[in-house]
């Protein structure tokens, strides 16, 4: 008899066996419209959910930051303002939510079957892409209306490093992500106190305000962030506002970098028992 296929453990921990997530690409694809399927496949109004959700977020931040707390907007009008941090936040925060919980949402499939188990935290970054590219449009939306209506923005070409902002921001969910999700196959507590970080680390990010609004000599803590640079350059590149640092960008990088490597290292070593733990 031959056999063909030969499943064997990996040697080294920090290595992504790309070939084989190439084989299981028709799993892949699978995964990925299992997630966009079913996020609003019971919901009444179903993928207007992509809209009205920044849409409400962006008008109660309006009232709340804009009107009674009257934090500044760089001189934009509000739904603008927020809208462009809004769009990338959300991406980020459901793509960290959703990787943190890999093991235990699909501990029934993964140990019934063999497959790459990257495989699932990959295809959650890449159906959260499409969210993102919908939201976005609501954001062009309203970014030509006040165009239209005279209100002067100044779109550069840092504008064409957008899809870089996109793998550093998916690179550094994903990090996180496969980082919580392996420590939380032990530790079911981390899923509750991570949710909580999460909240918390958007007032972190200048989403609500802009980082010019900071001292020259604290900015550098902000920066620490490594979401605030991508925001600041997206704000930046888009509508001429804004913190733009090559450094700051170079130093997200290689945070991300850092991190995925990290990732992947810890990812591997649990994946190799977790069914034994979750």
């Amino acid at each position: 008899m031959e056999f063909k296929t030969e499943i064997k453990p990996k040697n080294k921990l920090l290595e992504v066996d790309f070939k084989e997530i190439w084989r299981y690409r028709d799993l892949f694809t699978m995964f990925v419209k299992r997630d966009i399927i079913t996020s609003y496949k019971q919901t009444i109004l179903g993928p207007l959910w992509f809209f009205i959700q920044p849409a409400i977020t962006t008008l109660m931040y309006m009232i709340v930051f804009g009107r009674i707390a009257k934090i500044p907007t760089d001189g934009l009008p509000g739904p603008m303002f927020y809208l462009a941090g809004i769009t990338i936040w959300q991406y980020f925060s459901t793509c960290i939510t959703s990787t943190s919980s890999t093991f235990i949402a699909n501990q029934g499939i993964f140990g019934k079957v063999y497959f790459p188990r990257i495989i699932v935290p990959l295809s959650t970054v890449t159906s959260n892409l499409i969210r993102l590219l919908i939201q976005l449009s609501l954001f062009i939306i309203v970014y030509i209306y006040y165009i239209v209506i005279g209100v002067h923005v100044a779109p550069n070409w840092y504008i064409f490093i957008f899809p870089i902002l996109i793998i550093m921001l998916a690179g550094l969910s994903l990090g996180f992500g496969i980082i919580i999700s392996s420590m939380t196959t032990k530790y079911r507590d981390l899923t509750l106190l991570f949710g909580f970080i999460v909240q918390l680390w958007m007032y972190a990010t200048p989403i609500i305000y802009p980082l010019s609004t900071m001292p020259a000599d604290k900015q550098w803590i902000m920066a620490l962030n490594p979401i605030t640079s991508i925001i600041e350059a997206f704000k930046y590149g888009t509508m001429g506002v804004g913190t733009f640092s090559w450094e700051m960008l170079g130093y997200s990088f290689g945070f991300m970098v850092v991190l995925l490597s990290i990732g992947v290292v810890v990812f591997n070593k649990v994946q190799r028992s977790f069914m034994d733990t979750v």
